[in-house]
Protein backbone atom coordinates (compact mmCIF):
# COMPACT_ATOMS: atom_id res chain seq x y z
CA UNK A 1 0.00 0.00 0.00
CA UNK A 2 1.32 3.45 -0.91
CA UNK A 3 1.67 6.11 1.78
CA UNK A 4 0.68 9.77 1.55
CA UNK A 5 2.91 11.86 3.78
CA UNK A 6 1.22 15.03 4.99
CA UNK A 7 2.61 18.49 5.51
CA UNK A 8 1.78 20.28 8.74
CA UNK A 9 -1.31 21.88 7.17
CA UNK A 10 -2.65 18.47 6.17
CA UNK A 11 -2.01 17.02 9.62
CA UNK A 12 -3.88 19.89 11.23
CA UNK A 13 -6.87 19.39 8.93
CA UNK A 14 -6.98 15.67 9.67
CA UNK A 15 -6.60 16.12 13.43
CA UNK A 16 -9.48 18.63 13.42
CA UNK A 17 -11.66 15.97 11.82
CA UNK A 18 -11.80 17.23 8.25
CA UNK A 19 -11.87 14.36 5.71
CA UNK A 20 -10.47 16.40 2.79
CA UNK A 21 -6.74 16.71 2.21
CA UNK A 22 -5.74 18.96 -0.70
CA UNK A 23 -2.81 18.33 -3.04
CA UNK A 24 -0.94 21.22 -1.43
CA UNK A 25 -1.29 19.52 1.98
CA UNK A 26 0.63 16.42 0.81
CA UNK A 27 4.42 16.41 1.08
CA UNK A 28 4.92 13.27 -0.99
CA UNK A 29 3.36 9.94 -1.94
CA UNK A 30 5.65 7.00 -1.29
CA UNK A 31 4.88 4.19 -3.69
CA UNK A 32 2.51 3.97 -6.66
CA UNK A 33 -1.19 4.69 -6.26
CA UNK A 34 -3.80 4.39 -9.00
CA UNK A 35 -6.65 6.96 -9.03
CA UNK A 36 -8.99 6.13 -6.16
CA UNK A 37 -6.70 3.57 -4.53
CA UNK A 38 -6.62 3.25 -0.75
CA UNK A 39 -3.39 4.57 0.80
CA UNK A 40 -1.97 4.92 4.27
CA UNK A 41 -1.71 8.46 5.64
CA UNK A 42 1.34 9.36 7.70
CA UNK A 43 3.25 12.24 9.23
CA UNK A 44 6.82 12.94 8.01
CA UNK A 45 8.15 10.92 10.98
CA UNK A 46 6.15 7.91 9.64
CA UNK A 47 3.56 8.11 12.43
CA UNK A 48 0.37 6.46 11.16
CA UNK A 49 -2.52 8.94 10.85
CA UNK A 50 -5.18 7.03 8.95
CA UNK A 51 -6.29 5.58 5.63
CA UNK A 52 -8.07 7.16 2.70
CA UNK A 53 -8.48 7.14 -1.06
CA UNK A 54 -5.98 9.03 -3.21
CA UNK A 55 -6.55 10.69 -6.58
CA UNK A 56 -3.80 12.92 -7.95
CA UNK A 57 -6.21 14.24 -10.63
CA UNK A 58 -8.43 15.94 -8.07
CA UNK A 59 -7.69 19.11 -6.11
CA UNK A 60 -8.99 17.17 -3.11
CA UNK A 61 -6.33 14.53 -3.55
CA UNK A 62 -6.97 12.53 -0.40
CA UNK A 63 -10.28 11.65 1.27
CA UNK A 64 -9.94 10.21 4.74
CA UNK A 65 -11.93 7.06 5.52
CA UNK A 66 -10.55 6.10 8.91
CA UNK A 67 -7.94 7.00 11.50
CA UNK A 68 -7.69 3.36 12.60
CA UNK A 69 -5.53 0.56 11.19
CA UNK A 70 -8.57 -1.24 9.79
CA UNK A 71 -8.90 -2.77 6.33
CA UNK A 72 -10.99 -0.86 3.80
CA UNK A 73 -12.93 -3.83 2.47
CA UNK A 74 -16.46 -5.18 2.07
CA UNK A 75 -16.87 -5.66 5.81
CA UNK A 76 -15.78 -2.06 6.47
CA UNK A 77 -18.29 -0.72 3.92
CA UNK A 78 -21.10 -2.82 5.31
CA UNK A 79 -20.39 -1.61 8.87
CA UNK A 80 -20.46 2.03 7.78
CA UNK A 81 -23.64 1.69 5.71
CA UNK A 82 -25.38 -0.36 8.42
CA UNK A 83 -24.48 2.25 11.05
CA UNK A 84 -25.81 5.05 8.82
CA UNK A 85 -29.06 3.14 8.20
CA UNK A 86 -29.47 2.49 11.92
CA UNK A 87 -29.25 6.22 12.62
CA UNK A 88 -32.26 6.72 10.29
CA UNK A 89 -34.32 3.87 11.72
CA UNK A 90 -37.13 6.24 12.76
CA UNK A 91 -37.48 7.43 9.14
CA UNK A 92 -37.83 3.98 7.62
CA UNK A 93 -41.09 2.67 6.18
CA UNK A 94 -42.51 1.10 3.01
CA UNK A 95 -43.24 4.50 1.41
CA UNK A 96 -40.56 6.54 3.17
CA UNK A 97 -37.99 8.68 1.36
CA UNK A 98 -34.78 9.69 3.11
CA UNK A 99 -31.02 9.87 2.78
CA UNK A 100 -29.32 6.75 4.09
CA UNK A 101 -25.69 7.79 3.50
CA UNK A 102 -24.66 11.42 3.17
CA UNK A 103 -21.05 11.22 2.00
CA UNK A 104 -18.69 12.91 4.49
CA UNK A 105 -21.54 13.32 6.98
CA UNK A 106 -21.61 9.53 7.39
CA UNK A 107 -17.84 9.04 7.05
CA UNK A 108 -18.08 7.62 3.52
CA UNK A 109 -16.74 10.43 1.31
CA UNK A 110 -18.13 10.39 -2.21
CA UNK A 111 -21.13 8.12 -1.55
CA UNK A 112 -24.70 9.38 -1.65
CA UNK A 113 -27.38 6.79 -0.95
CA UNK A 114 -31.07 7.66 -0.89
CA UNK A 115 -34.06 5.42 -0.34
CA UNK A 116 -37.41 5.92 -2.09
CA UNK A 117 -39.69 3.19 -0.79
CA UNK A 118 -38.42 -0.07 -2.24
CA UNK A 119 -35.82 1.59 -4.51
CA UNK A 120 -32.32 2.73 -3.56
CA UNK A 121 -30.59 5.48 -5.53
CA UNK A 122 -26.81 5.74 -5.28
CA UNK A 123 -24.23 8.25 -6.47
CA UNK A 124 -20.54 7.34 -6.65
CA UNK A 125 -18.99 10.80 -6.86
CA UNK A 126 -15.27 10.22 -6.33
CA UNK A 127 -12.63 7.95 -7.82
CA UNK A 128 -12.18 6.37 -4.40
CA UNK A 129 -15.76 5.22 -3.89
CA UNK A 130 -15.99 4.32 -7.61
CA UNK A 131 -13.06 1.95 -7.14
CA UNK A 132 -15.02 0.37 -4.27
CA UNK A 133 -18.25 0.18 -6.30
CA UNK A 134 -18.85 -3.57 -6.27
CA UNK A 135 -18.37 -4.18 -2.52
CA UNK A 136 -20.38 -1.01 -1.84
CA UNK A 137 -23.28 -2.27 -3.95
CA UNK A 138 -23.10 -5.62 -2.17
CA UNK A 139 -23.22 -3.82 1.17
CA UNK A 140 -26.24 -1.74 0.08
CA UNK A 141 -28.06 -4.89 -0.99
CA UNK A 142 -27.20 -6.62 2.25
CA UNK A 143 -28.28 -3.75 4.51
CA UNK A 144 -31.29 -2.28 2.68
CA UNK A 145 -32.45 -5.23 0.54
CA UNK A 146 -33.95 -2.88 -2.06
CA UNK A 147 -35.97 -3.94 -5.06
CA UNK A 148 -33.35 -2.24 -7.23
CA UNK A 149 -30.39 0.15 -7.03
CA UNK A 150 -30.45 2.99 -9.53
CA UNK A 151 -27.15 4.78 -10.22
CA UNK A 152 -27.32 8.55 -10.67
CA UNK A 153 -23.66 8.95 -11.59
CA UNK A 154 -24.49 11.97 -13.72
CA UNK A 155 -23.25 14.70 -11.36
CA UNK A 156 -20.70 17.06 -12.89
CA UNK A 157 -18.30 16.53 -9.98
CA UNK A 158 -17.45 13.09 -11.39
CA UNK A 159 -15.73 14.75 -14.34
CA UNK A 160 -13.37 16.52 -11.92
CA UNK A 161 -12.42 13.09 -10.62
CA UNK A 162 -11.73 11.77 -14.13
CA UNK A 163 -14.89 9.64 -14.14
CA UNK A 164 -17.52 9.24 -16.89
CA UNK A 165 -21.12 10.33 -16.41
CA UNK A 166 -23.70 7.54 -16.40
CA UNK A 167 -27.09 6.50 -15.11
CA UNK A 168 -28.96 3.22 -15.00
CA UNK A 169 -29.79 0.18 -12.88
CA UNK A 170 -26.84 -1.38 -11.09
CA UNK A 171 -28.50 -4.73 -10.66
CA UNK A 172 -31.99 -5.94 -11.58
CA UNK A 173 -34.27 -3.26 -12.95
CA UNK A 174 -36.85 -1.67 -10.67
CA UNK A 175 -39.51 1.02 -11.09
CA UNK A 176 -38.21 4.44 -12.15
CA UNK A 177 -41.45 6.09 -10.96
CA UNK A 178 -41.91 5.72 -7.22
CA UNK A 179 -44.67 7.03 -4.97
CA UNK A 180 -43.53 8.23 -1.55
CA UNK A 181 -45.15 9.69 1.55
CA UNK A 182 -43.89 12.77 3.41
CA UNK A 183 -45.96 13.67 6.44
CA UNK A 184 -49.60 13.65 5.31
CA UNK A 185 -48.69 14.18 1.63
CA UNK A 186 -47.80 11.85 -1.22
CA UNK A 187 -45.44 12.58 -4.08
CA UNK A 188 -44.38 10.84 -7.27
CA UNK A 189 -40.63 10.72 -7.77
CA UNK A 190 -38.75 9.95 -10.98
CA UNK A 191 -35.43 8.50 -9.84
CA UNK A 192 -34.03 8.45 -13.38
CA UNK A 193 -34.62 12.03 -14.51
CA UNK A 194 -35.56 14.03 -11.41
CA UNK A 195 -33.28 16.65 -9.88
CA UNK A 196 -30.50 15.34 -7.62
CA UNK A 197 -31.61 11.74 -6.98
CA UNK A 198 -35.25 12.52 -7.82
CA UNK A 199 -36.44 14.73 -4.93
CA UNK A 200 -35.09 17.42 -2.61
CA UNK A 201 -34.95 15.26 0.52
CA UNK A 202 -32.92 17.85 2.43
CA UNK A 203 -35.94 20.19 2.62
CA UNK A 204 -38.27 17.64 4.24
CA UNK A 205 -38.22 19.15 7.75
CA UNK A 206 -38.49 22.70 6.39
CA UNK A 207 -41.54 21.75 4.32
CA UNK A 208 -43.20 20.23 7.37
CA UNK A 209 -42.38 23.36 9.42
CA UNK A 210 -43.83 25.61 6.69
CA UNK A 211 -47.25 23.98 7.11
CA UNK A 212 -47.76 26.04 10.28
CA UNK A 213 -48.01 29.18 8.12
CA UNK A 214 -50.51 27.85 5.57
CA UNK A 215 -54.05 28.10 6.91
CA UNK A 216 -56.11 30.79 5.22
CA UNK A 217 -53.16 32.26 3.33
CA UNK A 218 -52.45 33.00 -0.31
CA UNK A 219 -49.01 31.62 -1.23
CA UNK A 220 -46.48 32.15 -4.01
CA UNK A 221 -43.92 29.35 -4.42
CA UNK A 222 -41.01 30.33 -6.69
CA UNK A 223 -38.64 27.69 -8.08
CA UNK A 224 -41.38 25.22 -7.09
CA UNK A 225 -39.92 22.17 -8.93
CA UNK A 226 -42.50 19.35 -8.57
CA UNK A 227 -44.53 21.25 -5.98
CA UNK A 228 -43.48 19.77 -2.64
CA UNK A 229 -43.70 23.04 -0.67
CA UNK A 230 -46.82 24.07 -2.61
CA UNK A 231 -48.69 20.81 -2.02
CA UNK A 232 -47.83 20.78 1.68
CA UNK A 233 -49.16 24.31 2.18
CA UNK A 234 -52.29 23.65 0.15
CA UNK A 235 -52.95 20.44 2.10
CA UNK A 236 -52.43 22.39 5.36
CA UNK A 237 -55.14 24.90 4.47
CA UNK A 238 -53.80 27.62 2.17
CA UNK A 239 -56.64 29.13 0.15
CA UNK A 240 -54.50 29.52 -2.99
CA UNK A 241 -50.98 28.43 -3.89
CA UNK A 242 -49.34 29.65 -7.09
CA UNK A 243 -46.20 27.82 -8.17
CA UNK A 244 -43.61 29.02 -10.67
CA UNK A 245 -40.81 27.03 -12.29
CA UNK A 246 -38.85 27.44 -15.51
CA UNK A 247 -39.08 23.72 -16.33
CA UNK A 248 -42.25 22.47 -18.11
CA UNK A 249 -41.48 18.96 -16.85
CA UNK A 250 -41.28 20.19 -13.25
CA UNK A 251 -44.58 22.08 -13.58
CA UNK A 252 -46.26 18.97 -15.02
CA UNK A 253 -44.94 17.02 -12.03
CA UNK A 254 -46.26 19.66 -9.63
CA UNK A 255 -49.72 19.51 -11.19
CA UNK A 256 -49.69 15.71 -10.93
CA UNK A 257 -48.69 15.88 -7.26
CA UNK A 258 -51.45 18.39 -6.52
CA UNK A 259 -53.98 15.99 -8.07
CA UNK A 260 -52.50 13.07 -6.14
CA UNK A 261 -53.21 14.94 -2.90
CA UNK A 262 -56.61 16.28 -3.90
CA UNK A 263 -55.55 19.94 -3.72
CA UNK A 264 -55.51 20.77 -7.44
CA UNK A 265 -58.42 23.18 -6.93
CA UNK A 266 -56.24 25.41 -4.74
CA UNK A 267 -52.98 25.10 -6.71
CA UNK A 268 -52.03 26.90 -9.91
CA UNK A 269 -48.68 26.21 -11.52
CA UNK A 270 -47.11 27.99 -14.47
CA UNK A 271 -43.92 27.81 -16.48
CA UNK A 272 -41.99 31.05 -16.02
CA UNK A 273 -38.62 32.49 -15.08
CA UNK A 274 -38.92 33.28 -11.36
CA UNK A 275 -36.80 36.46 -11.69
CA UNK A 276 -39.11 37.78 -14.43
CA UNK A 277 -42.22 36.71 -12.57
CA UNK A 278 -41.18 38.48 -9.37
CA UNK A 279 -40.45 41.68 -11.31
CA UNK A 280 -43.81 41.51 -13.07
CA UNK A 281 -45.73 40.89 -9.86
CA UNK A 282 -43.86 43.71 -8.14
CA UNK A 283 -44.95 46.12 -10.89
CA UNK A 284 -48.60 45.13 -10.49
CA UNK A 285 -48.35 45.51 -6.68
CA UNK A 286 -49.74 42.01 -6.18
CA UNK A 287 -49.64 40.88 -2.55
CA UNK A 288 -49.33 37.47 -0.88
CA UNK A 289 -49.55 36.16 2.68
CA UNK A 290 -46.67 33.71 2.28
CA UNK A 291 -43.86 33.49 -0.25
CA UNK A 292 -41.33 30.69 -0.76
CA UNK A 293 -37.96 31.08 -2.46
CA UNK A 294 -36.07 27.81 -2.92
CA UNK A 295 -33.74 28.51 -5.85
CA UNK A 296 -30.98 26.27 -7.19
CA UNK A 297 -27.44 27.04 -6.06
CA UNK A 298 -26.46 30.36 -7.61
CA UNK A 299 -22.78 29.50 -7.18
CA UNK A 300 -20.75 26.29 -7.27
CA UNK A 301 -17.49 28.03 -6.34
CA UNK A 302 -15.97 30.83 -4.26
CA UNK A 303 -15.21 32.93 -7.34
CA UNK A 304 -18.93 33.50 -8.07
CA UNK A 305 -20.15 34.39 -4.56
CA UNK A 306 -20.51 38.12 -5.26
CA UNK A 307 -22.67 37.49 -8.34
CA UNK A 308 -24.71 34.90 -6.43
CA UNK A 309 -25.41 37.37 -3.63
CA UNK A 310 -26.69 39.91 -6.15
CA UNK A 311 -29.10 37.28 -7.45
CA UNK A 312 -30.23 36.29 -3.95
CA UNK A 313 -30.71 39.93 -3.01
CA UNK A 314 -32.83 40.70 -6.06
CA UNK A 315 -35.32 37.88 -5.56
CA UNK A 316 -35.55 38.44 -1.80
CA UNK A 317 -36.02 42.20 -2.14
CA UNK A 318 -38.90 41.70 -4.57
CA UNK A 319 -40.39 38.91 -2.47
CA UNK A 320 -40.43 41.14 0.61
CA UNK A 321 -42.28 43.83 -1.34
CA UNK A 322 -44.90 41.29 -2.38
CA UNK A 323 -45.75 40.37 1.21
CA UNK A 324 -48.67 41.82 3.11
CA UNK A 325 -47.96 42.96 6.69
CA UNK A 326 -47.78 39.81 8.78
CA UNK A 327 -46.77 37.83 5.70
CA UNK A 328 -44.18 35.07 5.89
CA UNK A 329 -41.11 34.72 3.68
CA UNK A 330 -39.47 31.29 3.59
CA UNK A 331 -36.18 31.80 1.77
CA UNK A 332 -33.37 29.36 1.09
CA UNK A 333 -29.84 28.98 -0.22
CA UNK A 334 -28.29 25.58 -0.89
CA UNK A 335 -24.72 26.75 -1.64
CA UNK A 336 -22.20 26.15 1.14
CA UNK A 337 -20.05 28.94 -0.34
CA UNK A 338 -22.69 31.34 1.01
CA UNK A 339 -22.60 30.74 4.75
CA UNK A 340 -25.37 31.59 7.18
CA UNK A 341 -23.88 34.90 8.32
CA UNK A 342 -23.44 36.06 4.71
CA UNK A 343 -26.95 34.91 3.82
CA UNK A 344 -28.51 36.81 6.73
CA UNK A 345 -26.46 39.92 5.91
CA UNK A 346 -27.82 39.78 2.36
CA UNK A 347 -31.37 39.51 3.70
CA UNK A 348 -30.74 42.52 5.93
CA UNK A 349 -29.63 44.57 2.91
CA UNK A 350 -32.60 43.37 0.86
CA UNK A 351 -35.02 44.39 3.60
CA UNK A 352 -33.42 47.83 3.88
CA UNK A 353 -33.64 48.41 0.12
CA UNK A 354 -37.23 47.13 0.04
CA UNK A 355 -38.13 49.47 2.95
CA UNK A 356 -39.49 46.46 4.84
CA UNK A 357 -39.03 45.56 8.50
CA UNK A 358 -38.61 41.83 8.85
CA UNK A 359 -38.58 39.67 11.97
CA UNK A 360 -36.57 36.44 12.03
CA UNK A 361 -38.80 33.60 13.17
CA UNK A 362 -36.30 30.80 12.59
CA UNK A 363 -33.11 30.00 10.71
CA UNK A 364 -33.10 26.35 9.79
CA UNK A 365 -30.81 24.00 7.88
CA UNK A 366 -31.06 20.66 6.08
CA UNK A 367 -32.98 17.68 7.42
CA UNK A 368 -31.29 15.51 10.02
CA UNK A 369 -30.61 12.67 7.60
CA UNK A 370 -28.11 15.06 5.94
CA UNK A 371 -25.80 15.25 8.98
CA UNK A 372 -23.44 18.12 9.75
CA UNK A 373 -19.93 17.40 11.02
CA UNK A 374 -18.40 19.82 13.49
CA UNK A 375 -15.39 21.41 11.82
CA UNK A 376 -16.52 20.43 8.31
CA UNK A 377 -18.45 23.50 7.24
CA UNK A 378 -19.07 22.04 3.78
CA UNK A 379 -21.55 19.61 5.36
CA UNK A 380 -23.74 22.55 6.53
CA UNK A 381 -24.83 23.87 3.18
CA UNK A 382 -28.58 24.59 3.36
CA UNK A 383 -29.93 27.78 4.89
CA UNK A 384 -33.69 28.25 5.28
CA UNK A 385 -34.86 31.45 6.97
CA UNK A 386 -38.44 32.00 8.10
CA UNK A 387 -39.12 35.76 8.19
CA UNK A 388 -42.23 37.80 9.04
CA UNK A 389 -42.96 41.19 7.50
CA UNK A 390 -43.94 43.70 10.19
Amino acid sequence: MATAVLRGSGQRRLLRGHPWIYRSDIQEVQGAAEPGEVVDIAAPNRQFLGRGTYNARSQIALRVLTTETEAIDAAFLRRRIAAAAARRRDLAGPEAAYRVVSSEGDLLPGLILDRYGSVAVAQFLTAGIERLREPTLEAIEGVLRPRGIYLRNDAAVRALEGLPLERGWARADGPEQVEIREGPCRFRVDVATGQKTGFFLDQRENRLAARAFAAGRQVLDCFCYTGAFAVHLAEAGATLVEGVDISPEAVAGAEANARLNGVEGRCRFRVANAFDELRALDKTRRKFDCLILDPPAFTKGKEAVAAALRGYKEINLRAMRLLRPGGILITCSCSYHVDEATFLAMLEEAAADAHCRMRILAVRTQAGDHPILLGVRETRYLKCAFLERL
